[in-house]
């Protein structure tokens, strides 16, 4: 069964790129969605027949996310967790997941190269990542476009790729740091992607009856050179090595 809710602009892409991977799949896969929040992507995941492990730090996105699943008629295929991304290593069991989702989530943990790392060790031998993370290109360019031109030249410059102090983020990537902080933790990178190219750069007045037309330029658009550098989001998607 097809995952619902991949026709939003905002996360066709890597519902397209997961799509592919469920269709390769054999029988249920053990899925792992570490910061899944209200379950956005686990509650499509477990429709499909998936099994999903919901690991998140807020007990409020963990409450919805068991109401999400309930109505949905999947409360026995979600099972949440509370506990910090940074704390993955001892949460999980170590080859335990044929997948595992990391979306917006290595922006803000404490040490994201030891979190990557506890990514590939709960993936079985041939499992693969969702990794999608904040571009540091697109975070410059939207502020230079909306006239924030002395944030935007401190985002050039900054190492983390911070704004400052006033920062939600603690760091943005661009393809290559992300890529490398990826290879780094014993990952493959297979495909890359950008996600919400010029979604986010449009007026809502702009798009008013063009969502099709949006939809298909962003997968169009999301594996191009150099549109996919300018994306809000870079989606990586990276596989266990097989034994």
């Amino acid at each position: 069964m097809e995952p619902k809710g991949s026709a939003s602009p905002r996360t066709a892409v890597v519902w397209a790129v997961l799509r592919a991977e469920l269709d390769r799949a054999t029988g249920p896969l053990t899925v792992l969605d570490v910061g899944g929040g209200t379950g956005g992507f686990a509650v499509p995941l477990a429709i499909a027949g998936h099994q999903v492990t919901v690991i998140d730090a807020s007990p409020d996105a963990l409450a919805a996310l068991t109401r999400r699943a309930a109505e949905a008629g999947v409360a026995d295929r979600v099972r949440a967790m509370q506990g910090d991304g940074d704390d993955l290593a001892d949460l999980v069991a170590p080859e335990s997941a044929d997948l595992v989702l990391c979306h917006s989530l290595l922006e803000v943990v404490d040490d994201p190269a030891t979190v990557v790392k506890a990514l590939a060790a709960t993936l079985r031998p041939g499992g693969v990542a969702s990794v999608l993370v904040a571009n540091r290109v697109a975070a410059v360019l939207a502020r230079a476009v909306g006239g924030h031109l002395g944030v935007a030249a401190a985002l050039l410059t900054d190492q983390e790729g911070r704004t400052g102090a006033r920062d939600t983020l603690r760091r943005r990537f661009d393809l290559d740091t992300a890529t490398r902080l990826l290879t780094d933790g014993g990952l493959v990178v297979e495909q890359t992607n950008g996600v919400r190219v010029v979604a986010d750069l449009l007026p809502g007045a702009v798009l008013e009856g063009q969502t099709d037309a949006l939809l298909a330029f962003e997968l169009a658009a999301s594996e191009l050179s150099p549109y996919r550098e300018i994306a809000t989001q870079l989606h990586l998607f990276a596989r266990r090595p097989a034994d």
